[in-house]
């Protein structure tokens, strides 16, 4: 036999009303917009008028603003009492409404009318009358309808019944459930719901969920970020579905997080950095002792396959930046050509074999933060190979050679770069002690050009148009220009096999506050 749990409701007027469960009670569950609840709502005032003075009457909305248009259009008698929570209705596990219920002196459901039969409910009300010795309502049974099927209860909506079954239950999930037929195919039904970049992934069952949120201590439901396009919320759960089915750890989940924050500020303008035709793509650095403590790679290959951790964050935060932003190609995104960046390109920095300071103190952290740096690039990483230079100033020289050509040769002062050093690149950097700052200004004094040579000419038709350099005299056209507008626009970190004189090169779109500038984001807990 049902038995209804003690709750308490608020009425229209603010007054708390309860049912304790240690009474007979006449209960009935009600929706505004549910036309068989509309039907019956006379019926329950005359019900009311005679029956509540013995037998307390408790008639229960699910939608607070339903509740008032119920009210005002029936004038009641008695006040609704809101539970748009739906808790009420889920513990009572009502599936239609309306729904009468009526218990005894232990709260024990003794009848029960689902839906309106105009016989049964008579019937009913008949027992009632005859039970608590009272006059029979004013009715006129014949005038109602013989039957109406009633709606579905909004606490087995999909919408609101995985929430309340997960609070039900403690559980930390509220997102919302999709059932997969049993003659499916799991991965080919992520595929055709359009969770996937293209590539399977992991079905983010609740086991699996549960399993990557006991990697951060965060509240499941803490909003960490909105996302653009689709200014989506983005919770500490949807962080970890969208990792579940990337395919990391648990521990990888706070760096997950750290950059979802980070790519979600304005600075970083993750809307036009997935939107561009050039086809940006964030890029993340992780530095600090969590590189070591989820086993990332820093060495050899850092930047290719075959390292979890360094895949799987990455591509974790172009899957949220889909699944919840909204960027998805050929709607939002937008790039011409677009490139394998956009998959995934998450590495650390190897701090241990640099001779420079990492580049989260660089950027004003301590040594032992874990930190995540987010980068908007167009393409890389571009190999420059050099193993003849002996010193910092020829190995400088030599990148700045190749990062003249970065968007083209006549792309000057809207971009920037990240350099990822090469263990014996940096090594002859380290016995000349050529700092970073050296680096920079040697590159800036290599690549630079007067607006001369930017105009367009005969062999490219990209550069200055003839329109504007018949506006410039003789010393602005001599006017040196660097092709980065700020030598800070040069970023630098270490990473690779300690085998090969090579720099790898990420391509920047535009920077400053046109384009998206990096940042730096503290990994919690």
């Amino acid at each position: 036999m049902l038995s209804l749990s003690p709750f308490q409701l608020v009425d229209l007027a603010g007054a708390t009303q309860d049912f304790a469960g240690d009474r007979a009670a006449l209960i009935c569950f009600v929706k505004e917009d549910c036309p068989t609840c509309r039907e019956v709502m006379p019926v329950l005032a005359a019900m009311h008028a005679t029956l509540s003075p013995t037998l307390p009457f408790l008639v229960i909305g699910q939608t607070a603003e339903g509740n008032a248009t119920l009210q005002q259009d029936f004038d009641l008698p008695f006040s609704l009492l809101d539970d748009s929570a739906l808790k009420v209705s889920f513990a009572t596990a009502i599936e239609t409404v309306p729904t009468l219920l009526v218990t005894d002196a232990a709260g024990q459901v003794t009848a029960q009318q689902v839906g309106f039969v105009r016989g049964d409910w008579q019937s009913l009300v008949d027992a009632l009358v005859t039970q608590q010795s009272v006059a029979a309502p004013e009715l006129d049974w014949q005038a109602l309808p013989e039957w109406r099927p009633g709606c579905g209860s909004l606490s087995v909506d999909p919408i609101h019944a995985a929430r309340l079954q997960a609070e039900a239950d403690n559980s930390p999930i509220r997102a919302r459930r999709i059932e997969v037929g049993s003659l499916d195919d799991e991965f080919e039904f992520m595929f055709d719901q359009g969770f996937s970049d293209g590539l399977p992934v992991i079905p983010p069952t609740p086991e699996r969920v549960l399993r990557m949120l006991s990697g951060t201590t965060r509240d499941p439901q803490e909003v960490i970020a909105v996302m653009p396009p689709n200014m989506g919320e983005v919770t500490v759960e949807k962080a970890a579905i969208n990792s579940v089915m990337a395919g990391c750890k648990p521990e990888y989940l706070p760096v997950v997080i750290a950059a979802i924050q980070a790519v979600c500020t304005d600075d970083f303008n993750i809307h036009g950095v997935m939107a561009t035709t050039m086809g940006a793509s964030p890029v993340m650095v992780v530095n600090g002792p969590i590189r070591h403590r989820i086993g990332m790679g820093m060495g050899i290959g850092a930047l290719g396959q075959g390292n979890r951790a360094n895949a799987t964050i990455g591509r974790a935060l172009r899957l949220t930046v889909r699944n919840i932003g909204g960027a998805i190609p050929g709607g939002t995104e937008r790039s011409t050509l677009s490139n394998p960046m956009k998959f995934t390109m998450c590495f650390a920095e190897w701090e241990e074999r640099s001779a420079w300071e990492p580049l989260h103190v660089e950027r004003g952290f301590a040594p032992e933060d874990s930190v995540v740096t987010v980068f908007g690039m167009t393409s890389g990483p571009v190999l420059t190979i050099d193993e003849g230079s002996l010193d910092g100033a020829a190995l400088a020289g030599t990148l700045g050679q190749a990062t003249a050509t970065i968007l083209n040769a006549r792309a000057y002062s809207f971009t920037n770069c990240l350099m990822v050093v090469s263990p014996e690149h940096v090594d002859t950097f380290k016995r000349g002690d050529y700092s970073k700052a050296d680096v920079r200004q040697r590159m800036q004094q290599v690549s630079a050009k007067t607006y001369r040579d930017l105009m367009m000419d005969d062999v490219s038709g990209v550069g200055l148009k003839p329109a504007q350099v018949a506006q410039m005299d003789d010393d602005t056209l001599d006017t040196v220009v660097q092709k980065f507008k700020d030598d800070a626009d040069i970023f630098m970190v270490v990473a690779g096999s300690e085998a090969g004189k090579f720099t790898g090169t990420f391509h920047g779109w535009l920077t400053g506050s046109r384009g998206s500038i990096p940042v730096s984001q503290k990994i919690g807990t």
